[in-house]
C-alpha cells in the first residue's frame, strides 16, 4: 500500500472533524491534491499515486472548519511539513485538533 492518508479528530468533542479541507503540496507550495475529511474525519487517499521521495506539506484549513462550527480558535491553518523517503511506503498523517492546540505524529 502506498500513498498518503489523514485523519482529523476534534479533541474538544471527542469526535471526528468532518468537513476539514486538506491540501497536499510539494516543497514549492504547488498543490498536488486536495480533499475533505469524511464522516469519520478521514481522507483515505489524499493522492492517487505513490509519493516520490521529497519534502511535502499537508495543509489543513482549520480556520474555515472552526468558523463553520461556531468555534473561536487560534490556528487558521495547520501546515505539516514531512519528508517521504520511500515511495513504496504508505504515509499516514493524523491530527488531533482543538481551538488552541493541535498534535500530529507519523501514523501507520
Amino acid at each position: 500500500m502506498t500513498g498518503l492518508s489523514t485523519h482529523v479528530l476534534d479533541a474538544t468533542s471527542g469526535s471526528p472533524a468532518v468537513g476539514v479541507e486538506v491540501s497536499l503540496q510539494d516543497a514549492s507550495g504547488t498543490e498536488l491534491a486536495s480533499g475533505t475529511t469524511d464522516s469519520d474525519g478521514r481522507i483515505g487517499k489524499v493522492n492517487t499515486e505513490a509519493l516520490v521521495p521529497g519534502i511535502y506539506h499537508l495543509v489543513f484549513d482549520t480556520g474555515n472548519w472552526f468558523a463553520d462550527n461556531g468555534i473561536k480558535a487560534f490556528y487558521p491553518e495547520i501546515d505539516i511539513c514531512f519528508e517521504v523517503d520511500d515511495a513504496d511506503r504508505h504515509y499516514h498523517v493524523p491530527v488531533l485538533l482543538s481551538p488552541f492546540a493541535y498534535s500530529t505524529y507519523r501514523g501507520s
